[in-house]
């Protein structure tokens, strides 16, 4: 699971189970909608997992977060995590 924070300042999270190629995807306009959208990128946060579909829930979930909580994630602000709201409406 990989979050990449983009050219407009949000944040695109995905999962896969190849990054190097994913990234390589999203680079060059082969990737998301949204990345070829808002290049360039910047790769700034990773968890790795044994079984893709764990990675998968993971992203489902952060996917449902507030810009501010996934920015606590990425700047590795574990103890702000449970204090930020958990879903985009709160």
């Amino acid at each position: 699971m990989y979050i990449l924070k983009c050219a407009n300042d949000k944040f695109y999270t995905g999962s896969t189970k190849f990054l190097d190629r994913r990234i390589k995807e999203h680079q060059t306009g082969l990737g998301a909608r949204f990345t070829k959208k808002h290049l360039p990128f910047e790769l700034v946060y990773v968890e790795e997992f044994d079984r893709i579909e764990d990675a998968f829930k993971r992203e489902k979930q952060i996917q449902g977060w507030t810009y501010r909580k996934k920015k606590a994630l990425v700047e590795g602000r574990y103890d702000d995590l449970k204090k930020i709201g958990k879903k985009k409406f709160e």
